[in-house]
């Protein structure tokens, strides 16, 4: 009997040693990454984590996606998401519905440069996922605010994925019938883009 609780031991023993050395992932975005009108196994942050599963790898990712929200709305809750989870990488998608309300693309630019520093003063790797606001908006501020993707990326020495819809944008059967939110077809497009720039931060780790 000894034995068997021995063994029972060590094997609880192993599995919360597993479970305390997996890396963790958090995912900050908005509606996109928050499976909008569908099953959360529908989306694409869920079909990530099978992903990583499937290839072996030991992370967690946990998604702290809400729908609606801004750059604004991630600055106030981002540090208790790294407090909490003390993530290894943080993938930050925001700023579609800053560019929707028409904010001025300088503060988004500051918003995302504070979501970035925070999570890399709490040890976190940051991997920013690229929007674009539809052309009529006009060609300067569409510009503009993509723009702060790219230039983020390089002043704060990170990676990022080029506009994460680029691949569905003109194809109206992969969006919901309000033609901004992409459907349950579009899901692993979006993810398997995003695991194009996501495994090899994941490998270098």
């Amino acid at each position: 009997m000894a034995k068997f609780y021995s063994v029972v031991l060590l094997a609880i023993l192993t599995s919360v040693s597993a479970i305390s050395s997996a890396n963790t992932i958090v995912v900050l975005g908005d509606s996109i990454s928050a499976a909008y009108n569908m099953p959360e196994e529908k989306g694409w942050v869920h079909l990530i984590q099978q992903t990583i599963t499937y290839n072996g790898y030991p992370h967690t990712v946990i998604n702290k996606s809400i729908s609606g929200d801004t750059t604004a709305g991630g600055l106030a809750r981002i540090d208790q998401a790294l407090e909490q989870h003390k993530p290894d990488l943080v993938l930050i998608e925001l700023g579609a519905n800053d560019g929707l309300r028409g904010f001025p693309p300088i503060l988004i630019k500051k918003n995302l440069r504070e979501l970035i520093k925070r999570s890399k003063k709490a040890g976190a790797q940051v991997l920013l996922l690229s929007m674009r606001i539809p052309s009529n908006y006009g060609k300067r501020y569409t510009d503009m605010f993509y723009n702060n993707y790219p230039d983020l990326a390089d002043e704060m020495d990170i990676p990022f994925v080029p506009f994460i819809l680029k691949d569905i944008a003109l194809a109206k059967d992969m969006f919901q019938e309000d033609k901004l939110h992409p459907n349950e077809k579009a899901q692993p497009i979006i993810a398997e883009k995003i695991w194009e720039y996501l495994e090899p931060v994941i490998k270098a780790n």
